[in-house]
């Protein structure tokens, strides 16, 4: 009997004859950059250094295109919004040391919002190595060591025969749910030495399914199917699934109302009938979900922002479907299904009853007014005309990427994505910078349709060097830069809690001249011409800045009452 297991798939004549004679002048570069080209990698991001020299030079010889940001951390939000809008895992060659530790935000980023990034760093030549203080340039004494609570997985690699395994091991890993950054290092002389080792033809790219146990989706249809009022809270989880489909699928069967949290952002159709939206952070949506008697939670921890701050205190059953382990019942007890989002729904959607529930879209209703009369209250006109100005002029099969700033803030609650997979945000861990290299990294991904980038003007200091790279490259961004003079929120905060506010105002520069100086068009507009003027200049091909000077405010929150 032959199992499964035990085929081999026997090279060819020619793969034979390649792999007994391969190429002379190749290095151990050479190894990454065909491991990566044999696991279906085709565009690679970075920035070189001395001890990573041995990689990029390798890509002279490859087929692979190289995307080069002027900082790391840029580079690898580059890497995460690719690997957001692609799903596959976007290589990020960085360099020992400093070049290494620099990507640290992004990659932790990539890690909250479950991006997959296949970081693959030098190392200090491999005499230098196990901790000692050899001196060598960009010396830590354990590199690894400052990756491994940011990432999903480490991979060291010590020797050439190594590299093919490590790097493969990773991409399965990146690729797994949850998806996340996994982090290889590989020392300086390992990448410069010449190899024998035979070309690297292909990979199992393919990772490993997260299924639900079927006891547990089992009693989670029964819980769903006897429910009252169900209600669904989906987060980023169903996006990067892709089970958008299955999850209204699942909403329409149950009339359950659904709700998505800011990572989920377009899971769901935000004018369908059953559409909580995403007015999250809204006491009298909190309300709605804690009088569920059972309440579907798909891909989401039920963090802070997806609990209106933690006073989200749920009264019936919780069921959570969730990938990450260390996210499965953290927050709240409940029916915890370690799976991943799309491959549970399925489940359900296999052995649920059919609801019938009339009251459920005019509940929703009834809710979405409530909501509407409290932000109304607050005379926050201009910061609503803003928003709906760029929904406008946004086309709606474009993507978008928001940094830490006000309106990014507004958005969260208040925007239609118009479908999955166009929003993303810093908002998994919080960091200045996001918006605009994550827009390079979405147009190198597709430069069939415009991207837009927000920023404040504290924010767009952080990646203002990055109009090099959408010049050089010629990437299809439009970026939004709303300038108040400062940290606008963080103004806000401090106002409110100390009286006034310190270390919040900002010296910055002319943005639209600046924009000019890179070779990059540039606009200055009015909250009356926001439209008008970002829709024209998404229309035009290449990248371009919008500056638009206003002040915006927040809505006031609920979860201080």
């Amino acid at each position: 009997m032959t199992h499964d297991h035990d085929l081999v798939l026997r090279p060819t004549p020619a793969q034979t004859e390649a792999a007994l004679n391969p190429p002379p002048g190749r290095t151990g570069g050479d190894l990454v950059v065909e491991t990566l080209t044999g696991l279906g990698a085709t565009t690679v991001f970075g920035l070189p250094g001395q001890h990573a020299l041995g990689m990029f030079d390798a890509l002279r010889r490859s087929d692979l295109r190289y995307i080069g940001l002027r900082v790391e951390n840029n580079a690898g939000f580059a890497a995460d919004a690719y690997g957001r809008i692609t799903g596959e895992a976007a290589p990020l060659l960085l360099s020992t040391g400093p070049g290494a530790l620099t990507s640290l935000a992004a990659l932790q980023e990539a890690a909250a919002a479950s991006a997959p990034v296949l970081a693959i760093s030098s190392q200090v030549p491999t005499a230098g190595l196990g901790g000692g203080r050899h001196g060598y340039l960009h010396e830590l004494p354990d590199q690894a060591a400052s990756f491994r609570g940011v990432v999903k997985s480490v991979h060291t690699v010590r020797t050439q025969s190594q590299i093919p395994s490590a790097i493969e091991a990773a991409w399965k890993s990146a690729l797994s749910a949850p998806h996340g950054p996994v982090w290889v290092e590989i020392p300086q002389d390992v990448l410069l030495a010449e190899t024998t080792i035979p070309v690297v033809t292909g990979g199992d790219a393919f990772p490993e399914e997260l299924p639900p146990r079927p006891e547990l989706t089992a009693v989670a249809a029964d819980l769903l199917s006897k429910a009252a009022r169900p209600a669904i809270i989906a987060g980023g989880g169903v996006v990067r699934a892709d089970a958008s489909k299955k999850l209204r699928q699942l909403a329409e069967t149950l009339q359950a109302p659904v709700v998505t949290t800011p990572g989920g952002k377009g899971a769901f159709p935000w004018t369908h009938p059953l559409s909580l939206q995403s007015w999250i952070e809204d006491r009298h949506t909190t309300d709605f979900l804690e009088d569920a008697d059972v309440l579907l939670v798909v891909g989401s921890g039920l963090g802070e922002l997806s609990s209106n701050y933690h006073t989200f205190k749920p009264r019936g059953r919780v069921v959570q479907i969730e990938a990450d382990l260390g996210k499965l019942e953290s927050n709240h007890p409940a029916l915890g299904i370690h799976a991943d989002a799309r491959l549970a729904l399925q489940a359900l959607l296999e052995t649920v009853s059919e609801r019938e529930d009339p009251t459920a879209p005019e509940r929703v209703r009834a809710l979405l007014a409530k909501v509407a009369e409290r932000i109304a209250a607050q005379e926050l006109t201009l910061e609503q005309e803003v928003l709906a100005s760029v929904r406008r002029a946004l086309p709606a099969d474009s993507p978008s990427f928001w940094d830490m700033t006000i309106l990014a803030y507004w958005a969260w609650s208040a925007f239609d994505a118009k479908g999955p997979n166009h929003l993303h945000s810093a908002q998994g861990a919080g960091g200045l910078g996001y918006a605009f290299p994550a827009a390079l990294g979405a147009a190198a991904a597709d430069p069939t349709r415009p991207v837009l980038a927000v920023s404040g003007d504290g924010g767009a200091l952080y990646s203002i060097a990055e109009l090099a790279t959408a010049r050089q490259y010629g990437l299809n961004v439009t970026w939004l830069i709303v300038d108040d003079g400062g940290y606008g929120i963080l103004r806000e905060y401090m106002t409110d809690a100390f009286g006034e506010a310190t270390a919040t105002e900002l010296t910055r520069p002319d943005y639209v001249a600046l924009a000019e100086s890179f070779g990059v068009p540039g606009l200055r507009t009015t909250p009356e011409n926001l439209e008008q003027d970002l829709a024209k200049q998404l229309a035009s091909p290449g990248p371009s800045v919008v500056l638009l000077p206003a002040v915006l405010r927040m809505f006031a929150p609920t979860h201080l009452d």
